[in-house]
Parts: C-alpha cells; structure tokens; sequence
C-alpha cells in the first residue's frame, strides 16, 4: 500500500511597497492570514518591492491590488478573498456574517 501525496497547498505572496514603510501591514496581513487558515496554506511570502505596490496574489492570482480594489483591504474582506480561491465551500463563521 503506498501513501497517496497530499495535493500542493496554496501559497500566498504579499508585495508591499518599502519605501512606504509597508512592511508592518504586510506582516499583519500575513499573521491574519496564517491565524486563520493554518495548515490550509503551504507559505505567506512578503515580498520587498516600490512603487507604492500593495499587493496579495495566491499562487500567482491577484486577490486584492492596492490601486485597483481604492486601498488596503481589512481583514475580513481579505480572508474572504482567499477563501474563495483557496477553499468556497468554507464557511468562516462569523466573518462571513453580515456588519
């Protein structure tokens, strides 16, 4: 009997802006992220860049880009996004509850 390979999880890239002094939002970003998803995740990379880029992709995906979606998202919006892609038949308990 031989062990049947766990399929590849999801990784997360976080870019953010350096000389915007982003990294601290991105860190949070990525605690968030890992808080809630664990094991589900297979990294959250934070990746160094400029040009006032603010950007979460999974597995090269864009979920949220600063510019294109009017800021930074919270993370309720944030997690949401990376459960439709990651797992949509997830239901995140009170996240997914109506403010």
């Amino acid at each position: 009997m031989t062990d049947t390979p766990a399929p590849p999880r999801p990784h997360v890239s976080i870019l953010y802006c350096t000389r915007c002094n982003w990294l601290l939002r991105a860190a949070w970003m990525a605690q968030e992220l890992l808080s809630t998803f664990g094991e589900d995740l297979g990294s959250v990379t934070l990746v160094p860049g400029s040009g006032g880029h603010f950007e979460i992709s999974v597995d090269g995906d864009v979920v949220w880009e600063r510019k294109r979606d009017g800021g930074f998202p919270g993370p309720r919006e944030l997690k949401q996004r990376v459960r439709d892609v990651i797992a949509p038949e997830r239901d995140m308990g009170h996240i997914d509850r109506k403010p």
